[in-house]
């Protein structure tokens, strides 16, 4: 397991943390670098308990080192929650590559496949901010680890449409929960990120019967949501859209969406959306909790992506992986009762039941099999 050191001015105290300093739980961390083609990346294996470690790979031009090493390891280990949860034999990874996608190239891609398939499987790489199908294409070209591959490829292709599919049914279960019934009609919802998931949430709100209100720093994706949904109200600034009068708000977007001063504003019954680690730290699940407002957990409720990717690996059926997600709603419920029952947040209920399924089926592995 490597560490990342920055070093420091003669003199000057280190700020930085290494894994090793925070006993983050990973099992392993990778750093690659490739010159020629200009690759950095960094692989965190956070779990194998379950089976091999599975998470997408983010494409991002990170500030610093550090600021790469903090995200894939807060990543890595939300997958592996998350993977738990959705009922999958699969661990938790991350990687990401630091750089602009908009610079990528099919030789910074296909060295970084031959990293992953250094490592023999214990990692599986998908999709994620900044990376595609057509970029899971050629990283297969030098491993067999990986899915989220295009169609023509033999791969589940796009997974944004059931990530938003699974957001949507853990909304119906938080509607539930909180109101008494699953209808989101005349619900007011507003989704903060309308990219290609956000924009897919929107569209079954709206069939729902939802009043949304959308908010995001691109204008174009603005433009393209109330092309094809003209009655979607638009709200310039997304912090003020959490202060918005909401039922239920859907950070879409980047993590660490709900910050302290997040919380102070929220008027919404209901937090629940597809963006990854929206929590800016573990006492924000806490205070919404405190307040009254019920957070769906993002690694519960976005976890859709995951499950219709995972498919490829036993011979990708749109049908079959549809109906798993839709599951994402009794696990919704399964998490919010718990946590009624034991007097906790959703976070701290929903952590238990995965932590459960962790131990119960992870001991398995050490039972031979002959």
């Amino acid at each position: 397991m490597a560490t990342s050191r920055e070093q420091p001015d003669e003199g000057a105290a280190t700020v930085t943390e290494g894994v090793f300093d925070r006993d983050s739980g990973h099992e392993q961390v990778v750093f690659c670098q490739d010159p020629p083609s200009g690759l950095r990346a960094i692989i965190a294996i956070h779990s194998t308990a379950l089976g091999p470690s599975l998470g997408g790979t983010r494409f991002y031009p990170y500030g610093s080192e550090q600021q790469a090493l903090d995200d894939v390891l807060a990543l890595s280990a939300g997958m592996t929650y998350k993977n738990a949860l959705a009922q999958l034999d699969l661990g938790g990874g991350k990687a990401v590559i630091i750089g602009d996608s908009a610079t990528s190239t099919e030789a910074l891609l296909r060295a970084y496949g031959r990293f992953v398939q250094s490592l023999g499987g214990r990692y599986i790489t998908a999709c994620d901010v900044g990376t595609g199908v057509g970029d899971m294409d050629l990283i297969a070209k030098e491993t067999d680890f990986v899915v989220g591959r295009s169609a023509d490829a033999g791969g589940a292709d796009d997974p944004s449409g059931l990530t938003a599919y699974g957001v949507y049914q853990g909304m119906r279960a938080a509607a539930q929960h909180v109101w008494g019934t699953t209808e989101l009609r005349d619900r007011t919802v507003g989704v903060s990120g309308v990219g290609k998931v956000g924009r897919t949430l929107v569209g079954h709100l709206v069939e729902a019967g939802a009043r949304v209100v959308v908010s995001d720093v691109s204008e174009s994706a603005v433009r393209r949501v109330r092309d094809e949904y003209p009655d979607v109200v638009v709200v310039g600034d997304p912090a003020a859209l959490a202060a918005a009068d909401l039922d239920i708000y859907a950070p879409c977007a980047l993590g660490g969406a709900v910050r302290d001063d997040t919380v102070d504003v929220l008027r919404a019954a209901v937090v629940c959306g597809s963006a990854n680690n929206q929590l800016e730290h573990a006492g924000v699940g806490q205070r919404l909790h405190e307040r009254g407002i019920r957070f769906a957990p993002d690694y519960l409720v976005n976890s859709g992506g995951v499950i219709q990717v995972s498919e490829e690996r036993h011979g990708f059926d749109y049908g079959r992986a549809k109906r798993s997600v839709e599951a994402i709603f009794d696990s919704t419920r399964d998490v919010f009762a718990l946590a009624d029952r034991e007097g906790v947040s959703p976070v701290t209920a929903a952590g238990r039941l995965a932590e459960r399924r962790i131990a119960d089926i992870g001991r398995l592995r050490g039972i031979g099999t002959g």
